[in-house]
C-alpha cells in the first residue's frame, strides 16, 4: 500500500509552514484524531459528562478493538491509561516479587522506567542488572543468554530509546525468554505508531506504549497489553470500582482481564480519540509505516553525513525514525533554539535523563530530529541547508 503523502499533510494543518522534526516527542495530529476529541468535549458541555459517555459508549468501547487490531492480541488483554510511564509503572508494581529476585535491562532503557526499578529495588532488595549493548550498538543477545537465570524475575527492553534510532531486537529476546520463567516487559512508548507490532511474534508478556508519540494520539493518553495466560500472576497495586467486581461487602473479585489495571476516572475525550488514532495507523497499513519513516530517517541520515562540523550518534544496522546528531561548537540546546526560530522544531536528548547508554557511549547533550510518515525530502534537504548556514 503506497501512502497519499499530500492528503495526509491536508489532514495535518500544521504542516503548513512547519517543519516538524520533533514526532519522538509529540507528534502532529490529524484531522481525524482532533475532530473525535473537540466533538466528545462538546457534547459533554452540551448535555454532561456522565451523559456524553452514556452516548458514546461504542465510541469509547472502540479503543479496545483498535488497539487489538494494532496489536494483534485479544480485546480483553487491552487496557487504557494516562500514559506510557504510568502504564509501564502499572505493571511493574503488579509483579510478586521477593528479595534476591534479579531484573535484567537494556542500555538504552528508558530514564523514568529505570528509575522506577530503583526506587523498586531499594524497597525490596531486588537486583538490577544492566545488559551492554553489542559491538552494532543494541543489546547484547548473548550477554542476555548468559544471565537468565532462575533467579530472573522480569527482563525490561525499550523496543527504541528516545536518544537514539536504534531498533532493539525485541523478538530475539522473546525468543530467548520462552522458556524461562521471567517476565518480559516490552516499552513500546517510540515503537507504537512507527513499527509493526505483533505481539504473538515478539512474544512479551506486557506491553505499553504512548498516545501522544508516533501514533499522533493526543497527550495524556496511553495503552498497556497483558497477556491473559499471566494475568493471574499479576496483582494491582491499586484498584477501584474499574479493576474489580464488587461481589459482598466484604468480598471483591478482580477483573479476568487486563482492565484490571484501569482506574475509573479516565480522560474519556482523549480515549475516544486515541483509539481513532490507533485504527487510522492501520487503515494506512503499518508496513507502509515503517517503510516510509525509516526510508525518511535514512535519507536524513544520508544528508546530515555530508554537513561536515555534523556528528551521527545512531548505532546499529536497524535504524527508524529519531536521528540524533550534534553540530560541532554549537550546544545542543542552543542549537534547538535556532532551529525554532526558522519554524523546524526539534528536541534535545540530555545526558541527565538517558545515564546508561551516555555515560557508556561518552555523551553529552545532543540533539534529537524525529521524522514521521507525513515529512517530506523538501523538507529535510530544507533542514540541512539551515544547518549548513549554522
Amino acid at each position: 500500500m503506497n501512502l497519499n503523502i499530500g492528503l495526509l499533510r491536508t489532514e495535518t494543518p500544521a504542516c503548513e509552514g512547519l517543519v516538524h522534526f520533533n514526532n519522538a516527542g509529540a507528534a502532529l495530529q490529524p484531522r481525524p484524531v482532533i475532530e473525535a476529541q473537540i466533538n466528545h468535549l462538546s457534547l459533554e458541555q452540551r448535555i454532561g459528562g456522565y451523559e456524553a459517555a452514556a452516548a458514546n459508549s461504542i465510541q469509547i468501547e472502540n479503543f479496545y478493538n483498535a488497539f487489538a487490531s494494532l496489536l494483534n492480541c485479544a480485546t480483553h488483554e487491552i487496557a487504557y491509561a494516562e500514559s506510557s510511564s504510568r502504564a509501564w509503572t502499572q505493571l511493574l508494581l503488579s509483579i510478586s516479587f521477593k528479595p534476591g529476585d534479579r531484573i535484567l535491562i537494556g542500555q538504552a532503557e528508558y530514564a523514568s522506567n529505570y528509575l522506577g526499578l530503583l526506587h523498586l529495588a531499594r524497597q525490596r532488595d531486588l537486583r538490577i542488572e544492566v545488559i551492554p549493548n553489542n559491538s552494532e550498538g543494541t543489546l547484547c543477545l548473548a550477554t542476555l543468554e548468559q544471565k537468565l537465570d532462575d533467579d530472573v524475575r522480569l527482563v525490561a527492553l525499550t523496543h527504541i530509546g528516545s536518544q537514539s534510532g536504534s531498533i532493539q531486537p525485541a523478538e530475539e529476546v522473546g525468543q530467548l525468554l520462552k522458556h524461562h520463567r521471567a517476565f518480559y516487559i516490552l516499552d513500546a512508548c517510540q515503537a507504537a505508531g512507527q513499527l509493526q507490532l505483533d505481539v504473538q511474534k515478539i512474544g512479551c508478556d506486557m506491553l505499553t506504549g504512548s498516545g501522544r508519540k508516533y501514533l499522533r494520539g493526543p497527550r495524556g493518553t496511553g495503552f498497556l497489553y497483558v497477556r491473559h495466560s499471566i494475568l493471574e500472576d499479576l496483582t494491582p497495586q491499586a484498584i477501584d470500582l474499574q479493576a474489580v467486581n464488587w461481589i459482598r461487602p466484604d468480598h471483591y473479585e478482580l477483573r479476568n482481564d487486563a482492565r484490571r489495571f484501569e482506574m475509573w476516572e479516565q480522560n474519556v475525550a482523549g480515549k475516544i480519540a486515541l483509539g481513532v488514532a490507533a485504527d487510522y495507523a492501520s487503515q494506512l497499513g503499518m508496513a507502509a509505516v515503517e517503510r516510509r519513516i525509516c526510508t525518511l530517517a535514512a535519507l536524513l541520515r544520508q544528508q546530515l553525513v555530508e554537513i561536515p562540523a555534523i556528528r551521527i550518534h545512531d548505532q546499529g544496522q536497524h535504524l527508524g525514525g529519531i536521528v540524533s546528531f550534534s553540530l560541532d561548537g554549537i550546544p545542543a540546546a542552543t542549537l534547538q533554539q535556532k532551529l525554532q526560530a526558522q519554524r523546524i522544531n526539534t528536541s534535545v536528548i540530555r545526558r541527565q535523563s538517558t545515564q546508561l547508554d551516555f555515560t557508556a557511549r561518552q555523551l553529552g547533550d545532543i540533539n534529537r530530529a524525529s521524522v514521521h510518515y507525513y515529512n517530506t525530502e523538501s523538507e529535510i534537504e530544507h533542514f540541512c541547508a539551515v544547518l549548513r548556514t549554522l
